[in-house]
């Protein structure tokens, strides 16, 4: 599979680029960014070709690797699906629900496999830990924290735009979602939504299986405080989900994997562009919940998998 990076900034050079590079069963191909210049240090860095033409580079490639603002990463999606790219995206896939759905409908009609990169779906521990919980029964309730420290530290992720104007809501909370819908089943209902300190959200959320959660979601956490976690009871007792032993070059390294099983099998991947879409729908409504704005809710019955 030849493979080419759409994309230069930190989370391009810390976790795609060196996957991609180091991976032996895949051809890293090339990379496209919207700074010409970004992109032909990067690819020099790994002695690959920098395309200035981001169609160019789709046209000699199998699939793409995302690592772009969300906003930007939906409609390069759709144009890489329709030039018959196989799609390995980051999170969230939009954030707008219209063009979430259509990076699906695109990779449907192109018969394209994708894959959604959420980086404790791809850890060894952490996945192992969210197939056993979704084999048990009896779940009552859920808490998730994930408490980021991005703005209150060094982090390269706090000149990003996008995550100064969504915040944790939208840039934690699709981890913290790809966790508990396997396990508690799609959301039926977002209760609750309130604003806490800075970027921080509170959400309450009443899922199919019967079981609530609830999720603390911030960016601006004091780094002492910062962490993830998921803590589940019900009938088998408690359960806290496993820290991964990997970073995101290893797990990453098992997206690309995921891809070209998905890819090869015709089988979609439990994180694929569907997937991403009912965590965009899920996130929207609970916006919608804090601004007072009409959600756009829809249900998994629009034949969207919910379940991850």
């Amino acid at each position: 599979m030849r493979i080419g990076l759409l994309g230069t900034g930190p989370w391009a050079r810390a976790a795609h680029a060196p996957a991609l590079a180091a991976h032996t069963a895949v051809d890293f191909a090339g990379v496209w960014g919207r700074r010409p210049e970004a992109a032909a240090e990067l690819a020099g860095e790994y002695g690959v070709r920098a395309y200035e033409d981001v169609d160019e580079l789709l046209a000699g490639v199998d699939a793409v690797a995302v690592a772009l603002p969300p906003s930007v990463q939906a409609g390069l999606a759709v144009r890489a699906a329709r030039a018959g790219c196989h799609l390995l995206l980051d999170k969230p896939l939009a954030v707008d629900v219209a063009e979430a759905r259509e990076v699906v409908v695109a990779a449907e009609r192109a018969q394209v496999a994708s894959v959604v990169f959420l980086t404790t779906r791809f850890q060894k521990e952490p996945e192992a830990w969210i197939d056993e919980q979704a084999a048990e029964s009896g779940w009552f309730t859920a808490r998730a924290q994930w408490l980021g420290a991005v703005f209150t530290t060094g982090s390269p992720f706090a000149a990003s735009a996008w995550r100064r104007e969504k915040g944790a809501l939208w840039d934690v909370g699709p981890h913290a979602l790809s966790v508990l819908l396997p396990v508690l089943g799609d959301v039926r209902e977002v209760l609750s939504a309130v604003h806490g300190p800075s970027d921080t959200v509170h959400l309450v959320l009443d899922h199919a299986t019967g079981a609530s959660s609830t999720l603390t979601l911030s960016l601006t956490a004091p780094p002492a405080a910062a962490g993830a976690d998921v803590e589940l009871r019900g009938e088998a007792g408690v359960a806290l989900l496993p820290r991964g032993s990997e970073g995101a070059v290893p797990a990453l390294t098992r997206a690309v994997d995921a891809l070209r099983d998905a890819a090869r099998t015709g089988r979609p991947h439990p994180c694929d562009a569907a997937f991403g879409l009912r965590i965009t729908e899920i996130l929207s409504a609970a916006q919608a919940r804090l601004t007072g704005e009409p959600a756009g809710w829809t249900t998994a019955t629009d034949g969207v998998s919910p379940a991850g």
